[in-house]
């Protein structure tokens, strides 16, 4: 016999208000802390903020008024871009020209830029015709909660100048492994230019921890001494280490009890 569809299950009814079993406690939050590795020009960099998406409407069942897609959009956080940057590739011939639209026009030098956008070497490219370049960022988070940090593309907004390609995202626990983040993209489509803004989103990122439900309070950092010489601990052993995540074992053991101070 079919049970009907509508009547309550016996776990349901156990989980009833009365029935003796206690609910569930209010999730902990964890606390994230920013900071910037480098104070040279690090007024370019925007304090990083929850994601939010402009709603016209105020009714309460509309979209911008749900509460799933409140909580879902409070829990990214946006870096913004900090330079304006056109950049226009040429790939013939086995060689790849970059050249920077703006020319005379752009707030940045030549010299500088150079050091803002580098190409990797073609050899570790994932797809022969699809160059990766990197952005260097001063965005460091840290946390003495068990948090992974994941870095996303700026899904959430809309732009006219879409990209001609996709980030490369990725993950790693920010307790153990406070580094500076890296912009990384990916140019599939090379008969289109490359246009970044200043102050628009460059990416996102979002917090993953034990408990799914738990909010994350993001704070400030202090660059104590500590956390200093822990991050300088694992500073370039990418350019070492083909592995990086093989050394977290031994970056756990040696992390000190304490890196998170909100700054005063």
């Amino acid at each position: 016999m079919l049970r009907n569809l509508f009547s309550k299950s016996p776990a349901a009814a156990e989980t009833e208000p009365g029935s003796g079993v206690p609910e569930p406690a209010e999730s902990r939050s964890f606390t994230v802390g920013w900071l910037l590795s480098t104070e040279q020009a690090s007024i370019i960099w925007d304090t990083p903020r929850p994601v939010r998406v402009e709603s016209q409407s105020n009714e309460p069942k509309s979209v911008g008024q749900c509460p799933s897609v409140l909580d879902f959009d409070r829990r990214h956080f946006v870096i913004n871009c900090p330079i304006d940057v056109h950049l226009r590739l040429n790939m013939t011939g086995g060689t790849m020209d970059i050249t920077n639209v703006l020319a005379d026009k752009s707030p940045i030098r030549p010299e500088a830029l150079q050091r803002w956008i580098v190409f990797q070497p073609k050899s570790e490219w994932r797809h022969p015709q699809r160059p990766v370049l990197q952005m260097l960022t001063s965005y460091v988070f840290v946390s003495d909660d068990p948090l992974y940090i994941n870095q996303y593309p700026p899904i959430f907004h809309y732009t006219a100048d879409r990209r001609p390609g996709i980030q490369i995202s990725g993950r790693f626990p920010i307790d153990i492994w406070p580094r500076s983040l890296q912009w990384a993209f990916e140019w599939h489509d090379t008969s289109k230019d490359l246009i970044l803004k200043r102050g628009e989103p460059l990416f996102y990122v979002r917090f993953e921890g034990p408990d799914p439900s738990a909010p994350v309070r993001l704070i400030e950092a202090k660059k104590t001494p500590e956390l200093e010489s822990y991050m300088a601990s694992i500073s370039g052993v990418s350019e070492i280490v083909g592995q990086t995540y093989s050394l977290f074992k031994t970056a756990r053991e040696r992390r000190p009890a304490k890196l998170l101070l909100p700054k005063e």
